[in-house]
């Protein structure tokens, strides 16, 4: 090449980008004129990676995967078939979508890690059992990945306080799986409790199930197609029995993993994290919470647990389950999903204005993640708060397995002068998977 096309190349580039500093300068080029019709710019989508695309996996897939702002690229799961239909699936709706015979949209990985380390995807969907929860998590903050982590947060109070350091740490964005904070019934209950209506509160009820049982399932032939070590991950071995890890053909209902204990929390932390989430929310208690816990006795026929304030919330079943009663000096409310029974009857639909307490606004809970990884900003259900709601529910199956009075710290997340206690804040992990 000679020196005269040198400097014309040369000077024809430069006045390129002079042109080019002009129009973007004093034009916003439309969208469509980029892209085309239906054209998103990257950074109006949020690229997920999903991490455990069991039955949970994959309601959540269906409730992100039409969101104009979210596009799931990637999904990661133990269990091949599993694996495979969520791919296809989400292959499938992207396809018809977007009038292509595309079909590789979603990539699949056995390894979760795999997905960690894709500069291109920006959040992970957690909705593994929970023992995977904490060493998920803590490594998806780690590399730069925001978090959607399913409920209860974490199996152990010890996990759940390593989940809010990664997360603060690495300024990851975070929403917990709480999605009734995203309910009409519960944010007026929560209003409704944070503004008085009710009056001095007398009494709390929380009717969900009982706490775990020790793993008593007989051992079955594992599937060649599910890798169990890879399932049982941070916990040591015991066999596999199917009603743990169903195939979805077989046993459409919900895994029994949570109910046993080493991998759940039985109902006080799977319907707890609801229930007790909402009990939380309403007495302002997202940073704190109880600092006493009595089991079951002579004295009292239900494990009830008391704040600071007095008042004091009680493990029980009044009539109706998966539901909280709550009754004060003015009146008295019933919340359960899709209803609430208020008395006085206004209170059910009582308007609060700018001058009264209200939580936070949400009405879409998946919607809320997206905005706020792209803003930077909070969200309904951070990490703190889906911790400290899930160390209500791991305090109370401790109470229960002591079956003893027990005082807590809140605020060094200790109990108080018991050493056995507090040797149940955390829990073993494989060496690979600490935290």
């Amino acid at each position: 090449m000679n020196k005269e096309r040198v400097k014309d190349n040369f000077a024809s580039r430069r006045n390129f980008i002079k042109s080019a500093g002009i129009l973007t300068a004093f034009t916003i080029i439309p969208r469509h004129v980029l892209g085309g019709v239906g054209y998103l710019a990257p950074s109006d989508q949020v690229s997920l990676g999903f991490i455990g695309v069991g039955r949970q996996g994959v309601g959540l897939k269906n409730s992100f995967i039409g969101l104009e702002k979210a596009r799931i690229v990637a999904a990661s799961d133990v269990y091949g078939r599993k694996l495979k239909s969520f791919a296809e699936q989400a292959n499938e709706y992207y396809a018809k979508k977007n009038n292509t015979n595309v079909q590789k949209s979603c990539q699949e990985y056995l390894d979760f890690r795999e997905i960690l380390e894709r500069k291109d995807i920006d959040a992970v969907v957690i909705a593994l059992p929970d023992h995977w929860h904490a060493a998920a998590a803590v490594r998806a903050a780690a590399a730069g990945k925001d978090i959607y982590c399913e409920k209860p947060l974490s199996l152990s109070i010890a996990e759940g306080r390593a989940m809010v350091e990664a997360a603060r740490k690495y300024n990851r964005v975070f929403q917990t799986g709480s999605m009734q904070r995203s309910w009409a019934e519960f944010r007026q209950t929560a209003n409704i409790m944070r503004n008085g209506l009710l009056g001095d509160i007398k009494s709390i009820k929380v009717s969900v199930g009982a706490p775990p049982v020790p793993y008593d399932l007989p051992k079955q032939d594992v599937p060649a197609d599910l890798d169990w070590n890879r399932w049982l991950g941070p916990n040591e071995y015991v066999h596999y029995n199917s009603r743990i890890a169903p195939n979805f053909n077989e046993q459409p209902a919900w895994a029994d993993w949570r109910l046993y204990k080493g991998i759940g929390g039985g109902m006080v932390t799977d319907w707890g994290a609801h229930m007790f989430d909402i009990v939380q929310w309403g007495l302002a208690m997202d940073m704190s919470g109880p600092v006493a816990f009595n089991p079951p006795s002579t004295d009292n026929k239900y494990l009830n647990f008391t704040y600071a304030n007095g008042i004091q919330v009680s493990h029980e079943n009044f009539g109706i389950s998966n539901a909280i009663q709550i009754i004060g000096s003015k009146g008295k409310l019933e919340v359960q999903r899709g209803k609430l029974v208020t008395d006085p009857v206004s209170l059910k639909d009582y308007k609060f204005g700018e001058s009264d307490k209200q939580v936070y606004f949400s009405q879409n809970h998946y919607q809320d993640f997206l905005d706020a990884v792209q803003t930077r900003g909070n969200t309904v259900a951070p990490v703190e708060t889906g911790h400290r709601t899930a160390t209500v529910c791991n305090l109370a199956n401790i109470a229960y397995e002591l079956g003893r009075p027990l005082k807590w710290n809140p605020e060094k997340e200790k109990f108080i002068d018991d050493k056995e206690a507090n040797k149940l804040i955390g829990r073993q992990l494989k060496k690979e998977w600490k935290v």
